[in-house]
């Protein structure tokens, strides 16, 4: 049974807004195909994240690094053509807006022209703040992303919990003050503290959205893949499992190589 937590036909920022301030919790799971898509659109979820989490999930990589724009592009136009309900955001890939401003708005513009999406999501505080302001200029809303940032994981080295030092902690609430004056209109953080994530949560008036950060934030967003168990090899501590899909779906296979081997299928009523 869908699940709807509104009676909105259509999840906008101006939504999510009004959600925070009523302390309605926000959900969000990512999605990077057409089928997918359509079955979270249908159960009632407020935000589908195209993330560059594909570059893991759907491609196999190790690292978000090496998914490129088009790629992106294309999952987020399957995602689009799935969806009736949901708020779409996509991740700016790598190397996509950290250059400069001017590449930045480029790049969002093509996400958005081309998939129509409707908003875009960059990972990073004061250091993209002139990408985020130009692309906000052009009337396109922009998603902060603060915490663990996966594309700068050769920086950090490894996927460990963020701020939980006194500097990197503050950087963070002033990081996430910039984006919300900037125009930002959500923010993911994750991988922090969760003491923390409740005080920008309660500090900035823009929705904040968690992974790994607590429950003390506006709302929560998991992998998809994670949260079903398709992916068995990825057991974070934040990371609540709703299924085994994994073991599910290997089972189907198995019986369906079975019933191939053994000409049990197709069986008379599955022919023609």
């Amino acid at each position: 049974m869908s699940i709807h937590t509104n009676n909105v036909k259509r999840v906008t920022t101006h939504v999510l807004q009004e959600m925070k301030l009523r302390n309605e919790k926000i959900s969000m799971l990512t999605g990077y195909d057409f089928s997918m898509a359509k079955i979270i659109d249908s159960a009632g979820i407020d935000i589908i994240l195209v993330g560059d989490s594909a570059s893991n999930v759907m491609a196999g990589h190790e690292t978000t690094l090496p998914i490129t724009l088009d790629q992106m592009i294309y999952h987020a136009s399957s995602v689009i053509r799935a969806v009736e309900r949901a708020l779409v955001v996509v991740d700016l890939p790598f190397g996509t807006y950290q250059g400069n401003s001017i590449e930045a708005l480029s790049s969002a513009i093509k996400i958005m022209k081309e998939s129509g999406a409707h908003a875009v999501k960059m990972e990073g505080g004061d250091e993209i703040l002139e990408s985020v302001n130009r692309i906000l200029s052009a009337g396109i809303p922009v998603m902060g992303h603060l915490g663990l940032t996966p594309q700068s994981i050769y920086k950090f080295g490894t996927y460990v919990v963020r701020a939980k030092e006194e500097e990197e902690a503050q950087k963070l609430i002033a990081d996430a003050k910039l984006l919300e004056e900037a125009g930002c209109f959500a923010l993911v953080l994750e991988k922090i503290p969760s003491k923390l994530a409740a005080q920008v949560a309660n500090e900035v008036k823009i929705p904040v959205i968690g992974i790994g950060a607590g429950n003390g934030v506006d709302g929560q967003v998991l992998v998809v893949h994670d949260m079903l168990g398709i992916t068995h090899d990825f057991s974070p501590r934040f990371l609540r499992r709703y299924h085994n899909l994994y073991e599910e779906m290997k089972g189907a296979f198995e019986s369906y190589i079975k019933d191939v081997k053994s000409q049990d299928f197709p069986n008379e009523k599955e022919q023609y």
